[in-house]
């Protein structure tokens, strides 16, 4: 065995010895590998950051000795979050001759007061290295303590300390730490900025999961291109209950009260608190929390919550002779639910640095004992109100019953599927396989027909439809289903709607949205996406929707014509293409004026058209930004779409108007 080791030949170029081991000190490690403390180094990451400085300040709150946070952005990207707590540790760290806690705390990874219940009972923070991990991918960190009437500071670029501790002066009526800090761009790139409208949601967030804080937020009003305000002021009394009330809306529920309530687990073990409402159309929004934490993937005490609400409706099923209930699963009760969840326990175990999950196994018990109580009050306290939910629920357990015997039924060819089951409009292609396929959603007859002779017979099929479809924000289920147009489209694309949707059946590959490019076919056009986003929310999330940019004009100088999209890229041809030039501008006034050439060219072929890809934000924040705002623009409140178009009014430009 010892000559078979020997003969081996070497298979790197130089020697693997001891010289080879490299030994990472201080924060080097967090610099070299930032996924492995922060998930990476994209947008996501980023927010990290401010998340981490943020969870430490809610700790504070949490734990009675803060009552208040500010988070302010600075134009030069520099974010400063300040509580009015104890403030760090100052004094010499026993352990570090020469050192004070606070530099021990931002320079030295594993170390803080959160590894025992001495300082906090229960905390966010666990491993000793969010504000450190904040310090080492920063070019520049401030901390500002103040502690016993007295005002220190000291100054860190990339995890190293620049300056020592300084005793600033006198701090009569100030209290707490101010953690400043700005990204590095050898680690996040140059162009990495914190986005307000991101960080306004989490701080918002985070209000809602502690009634006894008042968070105080403030950006440089240069930095906000959307509705995001420059300053406002968070504390709810009612805590997630406030931010479920908010994020519902005006939307119908099965029951009119929200499921709420919070709970002491017993012997000091923490707390729970939970907002559940059942809204009759929703593709479900998640958000569970652990010690102010967000953990999107769930976990443990997402665990305990759905085994209470599972068992607590069969009991009532039970309760009320419903023979059905037994068959009752968590599906049934959670899917399309709305559901808010914070816990506060001792000690979570988490899946990763980044806290996307919570593991502590004692927590689904605890919840689970905590809340089924309450549960059992809420459906039997209000015997109508139990009942109304438990028929929502048979309702929908009916609905996955009879998914699943479709499923069992072996699905027929595709080639006899789109004999048997397709809507009379529908032009198909002649591909089998959805694999490269793509169906063109049209407005009208006239541009249905013209698409038709442009398209390429073998992987592109046109659905026309008729003018404006039902606005599904607004409308009941019953009036949704019983829409002509919109039957067509579901038995078109063939995967389903709402939790019966499943992407793996769509028959295309690719959805397009192909409308006027005006102000009606731009109606239209969200009409369609409010539909997608709303009955097939997967088959969003997976790309597959798009939509085509038609042309507005065609521009024509002597033998040389051009098509331009909008009056912006109209200008631009004209000034780039045609200098000088006179040139002749057709407008067209829809599809149907295209002949199939100009359609083809233009619109519907690989090789020169262009498309928009539709997705949805894989950000929790995101996307509730995207539900809200699909709620107040195509929702039942015309007060919202008022209010929308009163703010944004003078961003319109007037020629195009007069266009």
């Amino acid at each position: 065995m010892s000559d078979l080791f020997a003969s081996a030949p070497s298979t790197t170029s130089g020697n693997y010895d001891a010289s080879a081991i490299e030994v990472l000190e201080g924060l080097e490690p967090v610099r070299r590998r930032p996924g492995m403390y922060i998930g990476g180094t994209d947008e996501r990451a980023l927010h990290h950051l401010a998340a981490e400085v943020l969870d430490n300040a809610m700790d504070e709150a949490v734990a009675g000795h803060a009552n208040r946070i500010e988070v302010s952005l600075s134009a030069d990207n520099r974010l400063a979050i300040t509580d009015n707590g104890r403030g760090i540790p100052v004094d010499p760290h026993p352990k570090y001759p020469g050192k004070s806690a606070l530099e021990v705390i931002l320079t030295t990874l594993h170390s803080g007061g959160k590894f025992t219940d001495k300082a906090y009972a229960t905390s966010g923070g666990l491993h000793g290295v969010g504000v450190s991990v904040v310090n080492a991918l920063s070019t520049s960190t401030v901390i500002e303590v103040a502690r016993d009437r007295r005002l220190f500071r000291q100054s860190f670029a990339r995890g190293l300390a620049v300056t020592g501790l300084e005793e600033v002066g006198a701090a009569p009526n100030r209290r707490g730490t101010q953690v400043a800090f700005t990204p590095d761009p050898e680690i996040f790139g140059e162009g990495a900025k914190f986005r307000p409208g991101r960080l306004y949601r989490l701080a918002r967030s985070k209000a809602y999961l502690f009634a006894g804080v008042e968070i105080r937020w403030r950006c440089d009003p240069s930095l906000i291109d959307d509705d995001t305000p420059a300053e406002a002021v968070f504390q709810f009394p009612g805590g997630l209950a406030d931010h479920l009330r908010e994020q519902v809306g005006s939307r119908e529920c099965a029951t009119a009260d929200f499921f709420t309530g919070h709970q002491n687990f017993p012997d000091g073990a923490g707390s729970v608190d939970w907002a559940v409402a059942w809204p009759l159309w929703s593709e479900g929004s998640y958000s569970y929390y652990c010690n102010t934490i967000p953990t999107p993937d769930g976990g443990t005490h997402e665990q305990g919550l759905r085994a209470a609400l599972t068992k607590g409706i069969r009991a009532f099923a039970e309760l009320v002779g419903q023979k059905k209930g037994k068959d009752i699963t968590a599906e049934d009760v959670v899917t399309g639910s709305e559901i808010m969840l914070s816990v506060f326990i001792r000690n979570p175990q988490f899946q990763s640095q980044t806290k996307d999950r919570l593991t502590s196994p004692e927590a689904a018990g605890l919840v689970e004992r905590a809340v089924r109580d309450h549960f059992d009050h809420f459906l039997s306290d209000n015997m109508e109100r139990g009942r109304a939910l438990l028929g929502f629920v048979l309702d929908r357990m009916d609905e996955r019953l009879r998914r699943r015997a479709e499923r069992e039924v072996k699905r027929k060819t595709a080639t006899s599927s789109r004999k048997l089951r397709l809507p009379g409009k529908l032009t198909d292609c002649a591909n089998d396989d959805p694999a490269g396929t793509e169906l063109f959603i049209v407005e009208g007859d006239s541009a249905g027909g013209s698409a038709k002779q442009a398209r390429d017979r073998k992987t592109q099929a046109i659905l026309p439809i008729r003018g404006k479809i039902l606005n599904v924000a607004s409308a009941s289920a019953d009036k949704i289903r019983a829409n002509q147009e919109i039957a067509d489209l579901i038995q078109a694309l063939g995967c389903g709607t709402g939790k019966n949707c499943d992407p793996s059946a769509l028959r295309y590959e690719r959805i397009v949205i192909m409308t006027d490019a005006d102000v009606d076919g731009a109606h239209i056009a969200t009409l369609l996406m409010t539909f997608f986003f709303q009955e097939m929310p997967d088959v969003v999330r997976q790309g597959h929707i798009y939509l085509a940019q038609p042309p507005l004009y065609r521009l024509t100088a002597g033998a040389k014509s051009l098509y331009a999209r909008d009056d912006a890229h109209r200008a631009a041809i004209e000034k780039k293409e045609f200098r000088g030039k006179k040139v002749d501008v057709a407008r067209f006034k829809g599809l149907g004026e295209m002949n199939p050439g100009q359609l083809r060219e233009t619109t519907m072929d690989p090789k020169t058209r262009t498309l928009i890809r539709i997705t949805l934000p894989q950000e929790y924040e995101e996307r509730a930004a995207v539900r809200d705002l699909v709620d107040r623009l195509m929702g039942r409140e015309a007060s919202h779409r008022f209010a929308f178009i009163q703010n944004h009014a003078a961003q319109v430009d007037e020629e195009a108007i007069d266009a």
